[in-house]
């Protein structure tokens, strides 16, 4: 059928450019050829391709594959054929004739074993030899899951390769994995198989026609936004994707990724970086493109919890148990709603908050990049005598419409009072027929709009690129995991953090309104939480469940609650004992839990007596200060450097003396010590802030050591089971003399050994913490829902 539709092709007179030498064969595959994907948008995308190439002289042959036997996956795949359609510029009845060649060109196969990928490529080989063809290239589009992709792989390289002086094109969908050590793994295997060169990693966002300009509009701009497209001049960027659908049907994906995996890691992040990066000599070497964009992942800020909000529709719950037959005790924190914060460390955009927003569910469908311009102006004129659209005093901004919405078409606008763009002729229209259309709280007059002449399918304009060879607008190896890089510390922050339900659509309100304060993100409104006491009565302050743990005073509550009590209550103590005694002498415990409190007191605590504080540590492991791994290290970047504490007031443990760490003949906690007892009125601290482990530790004190459960050494070195493993600690008795001491516990990977210690009497030995009893002082335990009831 194939050989006879070749045939007809260059006989056809409705076609006479065909008649023209043959520029060579291509061959294309598309594997996952019955899915959703190829359903919606790649048929129609090759279709696309065929209708603009079938007079250059190629000749053409397209192949549906899947794991379906032959018959029904061939008549899945012509029900969709059937239905393709021509762009409106094409004349009906040239797009009924190209339609017929088309579907006359395509075939099924199903393709399950090496087998059956050798009797592809034999029929390949016969089609060209029979026809006298010879073969331009191969492409092998990839709609199938990346589990697959190892396996198919292998059969192309060594089943399916063109010959030799033919082309090969292998097209990769996400995800990319999950992580960065998956998308590593991944990496590796794809390299065994195939040449960088002939992989061709998509992210449809980039064949967005508005996406796709970015480069070419601040290229083509340069001498307008050369003086402007900085930190002094620009007041924050917005790179937005809203969706009304929810993620009903495909619960078992988002499961395992989420929306920061599904949508922030790639589709808005390759925005980011068109935005940021600096621009190359030549926009159209992706070389120099992908090495831009290399500098720009490099100077990216390291992204921590407070980096980000998260939210959950309430129905998705009810259907990951209906879809993936879940029982009903099963609670998923997945998030399908995210607000990330990320900031540059260069000098063109240090200080600037690029704000990345996506989520499941919302209000309405539109994407949008949103460049809003500092304006330093005041007019005295009143509003209404003011003229429109070029008054100084008017809001400055640049927006990328990427479609949807109510303008419903991409869109690059420009505000009039920042200056008239230039734009391509012939592919960008001047929009001027919308007068009365308002956009981010302007009228479309007050704009400068253009409109693509001619609107595409962001998938046909990857395809085409494909077949061009052209690369820029797809994802290298290099890129991938420099953005794996960068987002999987975030994630894995995240594991823990339970996500802000929201109802869904309209109904949102302003439930995920978000604010940046300090160098965080946090939701402008508190959640409406309700917890019923056993009698059914909701009670006023429902952070409170219970009021005791181990007999001692429990706070208990969502993480954000839960931080801001905490923080309130530090603040109170240290109030209290500069006004008894001058000075507020705290001990801190590392670990990942503090960084929240510390961000809290940076961006809340105004009032927090700073200079009256001596700051120091409850623990420390033996690695130099400015080490990753050094609590000193992350209470500098966290807390120090925003604060105003003096420095002779900063106590850092001696773990690197004399060139080496923590060795004993040093004595360095002989050292600390005596710090201690000069500087600490009885060597009693005015508060202690601890951990716990999920073994029963805390400070540096660990199961089945006696090392500083008792004796008269204020500080000791400890060995811990995990790497660091040598540390320096404060000891039992030292900890026990203090006038408050405080436990955080979160994170339902805490719940176990939460529900153990609430169970168990004093036994340091095996369980550490169970040894914490201030003397003379108070102990509070402030726990969070999930490590309390899990």
């Amino acid at each position: 059928m194939l050989r006879a539709a070749l045939c007809a092709v260059f006989l056809l007179g409705a076609l006479p450019s065909l008649a023209k030498e043959s520029r060579g064969h291509i061959t294309v595959v598309l594997l996952g050829a019955t899915g959703d994907l190829a359903k919606k948008y790649l048929w129609e995308g090759l279709f696309h391709l065929y209708l603009d190439q079938v007079s250059s002289g190629h000749s053409f042959t397209f192949h549906g594959a899947a794991l379906t036997a032959h018959e029904p996956g061939q008549r899945l795949m012509f029900e969709v054929l059937k239905k393709l359609a021509c762009p409106s510029d094409v004349s009906p009845n040239r797009c009924a004739v190209v339609k017929d060649q088309f579907l006359k060109l395509s075939g099924y196969h199903q393709l399950k074993t090496s087998e059956n990928y050798t009797a592809l490529n034999r029929e390949i080989e016969t089609l060209l030899q029979q026809e006298g063809l010879k073969e331009a290239g191969r492409i092998f589009y990839f709609s199938v899951p990346s589990f697959a992709y190892a396996e198919i792989s292998r059969h192309i390289n060594s089943s399916c390769r063109p010959r030799q002086g033919a082309w090969l094109r292998v097209v990769l969908e996400k995800p990319f994995g999950q992580d960065h050590k998956s998308a590593q793994q991944l990496a590796m295997e794809l390299r065994t198989f195939f040449q960088e060169e002939e992989m061709y990693r998509v992210d449809h966002y980039l064949g967005k026609q508005a996406v796709a300009h970015i480069l070419p509009f601040r290229d083509q701009n340069r001498r307008f936004l050369d003086p402007i497209w900085n930190r002094h001049h620009v007041e924050r960027v917005e790179i937005v994707l809203k969706e009304t659908l929810d993620a009903k049907g495909r619960t078992s994906f988002y499961e395992q990724y989420g929306v920061i995996r599904d949508v922030l890691q790639n589709h808005l992040t390759e925005v980011l970086m068109s935005l940021a990066m600096e621009l190359p000599a030549n926009i159209s070497s992706a070389e120099e493109v992908l090495q831009r964009k290399l500098q720009t992942f490099k100077s990216l800020q390291g992204l921590g919890s407070s980096s980000a909000v998260l939210g959950q529709y309430q129905a998705y719950a009810s259907q990951v148990r209906e879809e993936l037959q879940k029982t009903q005790a099963y609670a998923s924190t997945t998030p399908t709603f995210a607000g990330v914060l990320i900031q540059l460390d260069s000098l063109r955009w240090e200080g600037v908050p690029f704000l990345l927003t996506s989520g499941k569910a919302l209000d309405e469908r539109l994407g949008y990049v949103r460049i809003l311009f500092r304006n330093q102006a005041y007019c005295t004129q009143k509003e209404t005598l003011r003229v429109a659209g070029q008054s100084p005093c008017e809001a400055r901004q640049i927006i990328f419409y990427i479609g949807h919405g109510e303008l419903g078409r991409p869109a690059v606008l420009v505000s009039r009072n920042l200056f008239k763009p230039i734009m391509p002729e012939g592919s960008w229209k001047e929009v001027v027929d919308l007068p009365q259309l308002r956009l981010f709280g302007h009228p479309l007059s007050d704009y400068y709009v253009y409109s693509p002449a001619k609107e595409r399918e962001a998938y046909s304009v990857l395809i085409s690129s494909i077949f061009h060879g052209r690369k820029d607008s797809f994802i290298t190896t290099e890129n991938l995991l420099a953005s794996w890089e960068f987002w999987t510390p975030l994630l894995e922050s995240l594991t823990q953090q339970v996500p802000r339900l929201y109802p869904g659509g309209l109904e949102n309100q302003h439930l995920l309104d978000f604010e940046i304060v300090g160098r965080e993100l946090v939701f402008t409104l508190k959640e409406p939480v309700e917890l019923l006491h056993a009698d059914g009565q909701t009670p006023g302050d429902y952070r409170t469940i219970q009021d005791k743990f181990r007999q001692s005073p429990l706070v208990s509550g969502w993480p954000e609650e839960l931080i801001t009590q905490l923080a309130s209550d530090m603040e109170a103590a240290a109030a209290s004992a500069v006004m008894r005694s001058g000075e507020f002498h705290m001990a801190l415990s590392g670990g990942s839990s503090p960084v929240v409190l510390f961000q809290r007191l940076v961006t809340h605590h105004f009032g927090f007596p700073w200079r009256r504080t001596h700051l120091w540590l409850v623990d420390e492991r033996c690695v130099p200060l400015a080490d990753p791994e050094s609590n000193f290290g992350s209470l500098h970047d966290h807390l120090l450097q925003h604060v105003r504490v003096p420095y002779l007031n900063i106590h850092p443990m001696p773990v690197h003396l004399n060139r080496r760490l923590c060795v004993e003949e040093d004595r360095g906690p002989e050292l600390y010590a005596k710090e201690i007892a000069a500087l600490v009125t009885n060597a009693s601290f005015d508060f202690v802030l601890l951990g716990m482990g999920s073994d029963g530790h805390t400070a540096s004190l660990f199961p089945q050591s006696s090392r500083g459960l008792k004796g008269a050494q204020l500080v000791v070195l400890t060995e811990s089971p995990v790497k660091p493993h040598q540390r320096m600690s404060l000891s039992l008795p030292l900890i026990n003399k203090a006038r408050q001491v405080a436990v955080l516990v979160m994170g339902k990977g805490k719940h176990e050994i939460t529900t153990q210690i609430s169970r168990v009497g004093q036994e340091p030995r095996k369980y550490p913490i169970s040894g914490v009893r201030p003397s003379s002082g108070q102990l509070v335990w402030y726990v969070d829902y999930e490590a309390l009831l899990g």
